[in-house]
């Protein structure tokens, strides 16, 4: 499941994951999010956790988090990525230089850190 999170600025994206994640939260929660942001800014910042409870993340979920991540590359300022789950770490370290602008990894005791870097 991805929750929304709330007390960012209007041009921060910020979700947490619990349990497993589906295409179907990204269709739900994390699409119409983005595409909500982009309307009324041209930048938008990336802050994205993991729960201690998160399971994983299913295939069909991880291709719409590429189609996401492509359909609107040019428009990705910042990322801040919260997890202790290593393969995500790993896989961040290893396409972040994909990735448009600055992408900063914070373990889950850093997550009041990573908040404060993604808004500055």
């Amino acid at each position: 499941m991805i929750e929304t999170l709330a007390d960012f600025p209007d041009n921060v994206l910020a979700f947490v994951c619990h349990g497993q994640v589906t295409k179907q939260d990204y269709e739900s929660v994390l699409t119409p999010a983005v595409e909500r942001v982009l309307q009324n800014h041209d930048k938008v910042r990336l802050y994205y956790e993991t729960a201690p409870d998160f399971a994983g993340i299913d295939p069909s979920a991880i291709w719409e988090d590429t189609k996401v991540g492509l359909g609107h590359l040019a428009r990705w300022e910042n990322f801040a990525v919260v997890t202790d789950v290593e393969w995500i770490r790993h896989t961040i370290r290893l396409f972040s230089f994909l990735m448009p602008g600055e992408v900063r990894i914070f373990s889950t005791d850093e997550a009041t850190q990573a908040r404060e870097w993604i808004v500055q």
